[in-house]
């Protein structure tokens, strides 16, 4: 076994991605999630090129029997959970007259409810230890509704809340809990096929850098616990808000 392992759920070619190989360059044992290990194939062989341990895990985060099983399985044959990060994004747009009871409800799932279950478990396993950080990724959804974006808004304003009621319980306990705010468009394939635009900014640095915001998260880890934060805005300097 490691000495210390890192979970990622969530951990994509982007944001994800970036956390998990900065925390594998600091010497932790990368666990990394997503609904199929298989496309976890490329991001698993970058952390194990550049040194690191890299461990995937296919999971439905939003199950509480494999959420449970998941933890379980990485507290006794990787390390002990250090640091946990809920990366899991549900970003769509629907009119309310076409925001389907289905697309809520799965939006919720992923967003939300997959978050509770994940910031659970992290808690079972880090309190009796006294130490440890709990990272949720969050939007400007978080904070501030925008028309088309009734289910995205619903599901981080309710993780931004569940992060608040943590990190009250669980700071008095010695583990960390933050919140981010990513609030703007984040250097992405996906990105610069759907708003080039945007993605033309990026010699600018006006897009936000995966690598610069695992740079956040690390240090939101490294954090002395007489000086913690909560939460954390990230955006490019030409961002209006």
């Amino acid at each position: 076994m490691a000495d210390k392992a890192v979970l990622v759920v969530g951990a994509g070619d982007a944001t994800g991605g970036a956390i998990a190989r900065r925390f594998a360059r600091e010497g932790y044992a990368a666990c990394i999630v997503r609904r199929e290990a298989a496309s976890l194939a490329d991001l698993a062989g970058q952390i194990t090129a550049e040194g690191g341990q890299a461990h995937p895990f296919g999971c439905d985060a939003r199950d509480e029997d494999q959420v449970v099983a998941l933890f379980e399985k990485i507290e006794t044959e990787v390390a002990p959970l250090e640091a946990v990060v809920f990366n899991i994004g549900a970003n769509v747009r629907f009119p309310i007259v076409e925001t389907t009871a289905r697309v809520y409800r799965k939006v919720w799932e992923m967003a939300a409810f997959a978050g509770f279950l994940t910031g659970r478990e992290a808690a079972r396993h880090m309190t009796p230890r006294g130490r440890g950080t709990i990272l949720f990724t969050g939007a400007t959804a978080s904070v501030r509704g925008r028309e088309g974006f009734s289910a995205f808004s619903g599901a981080k304003h309710a993780l931004r809340a569940l992060a608040q009621s943590m990190a009250r319980e669980l700071g008095p306990q010695g583990v960390h809990v933050a919140h981010t705010l990513i609030d703007g468009a984040i250097d992405t394939q996906w990105i610069a096929q759907n708003f080039p635009d945007r993605y033309a900014m990026k010699d600018r640095d006006g897009i936000l850098n995966p690598d610069h915001i695992a740079d956040a998260y690390w240090m939101l880890h490294s954090q002395p616990r007489d000086a913690w934060t909560h939460e954390l805005d990230l955006r490019p300097w030409t961002e209006t808000w």
